[in-house]
């Protein structure tokens, strides 16, 4: 479900893994200015602290953008998260594109450790020419950390 979801951007999935040369020869969409918020949520099993080192950035289709989101493990002892994600509104996933994500993937964090995680990403320019995306100047990528542990499988956040 999740490579589907990835694959095609439904469910509010970004699009992950472009050619770079399609990123080098992407003509950013000057007058179409995209505000995106990002929010970090923490499931109640994990004790970690986790939250967005911006509230928003401003970004124009086709064009690359950088955000970071911090995790602190504030206990004694190591704890593993995995993360999940999604992009409202969810019509707007097939356009979000990752290029690099701490999604999908174990992060251990060490008693007191704190680190930076990067987001690099793009709104392909093809937004700008969807006719549902006309009145869309605001999108939300949200991302949902959960502690790893063997034998448990990862929820899918609002698809139950």
């Amino acid at each position: 479900y999740r490579l589907y979801c990835q694959t095609t951007g439904l469910g509010g999935s970004a699009v992950a893994g472009h050619a770079s040369d399609q990123i080098e020869n992407m003509v950013p969409v000057k007058d179409r200015i995209l505000k995106i918020s990002f929010n970090a949520d923490v499931h109640a099993s994990l004790q970690w602290n986790f939250r967005p080192q911006q509230t928003e950035i401003y970004v124009v289709p086709g064009e690359t953008a950088l955000a970071f989101y911090r995790a602190k493990n504030p206990t004694d002892k190591p704890i593993i998260g995995i993360s999940t994600y999604n992009v409202v509104p969810f019509e707007a996933g097939q356009y979000f594109n990752k290029i690099q994500c701490f999604c999908f993937e174990e992060q251990r964090l060490n008693p007191q450790e704190e680190v930076d995680m990067p987001v690099f990403f793009y709104i392909d320019p093809e937004f700008a020419e969807d006719p549902r995306m006309i009145n869309v100047d605001l999108i939300t990528l949200s991302y949902t950390f959960f502690e790893a542990k063997e034998g448990h499988t990862l929820p899918v956040p609002g698809y139950n």
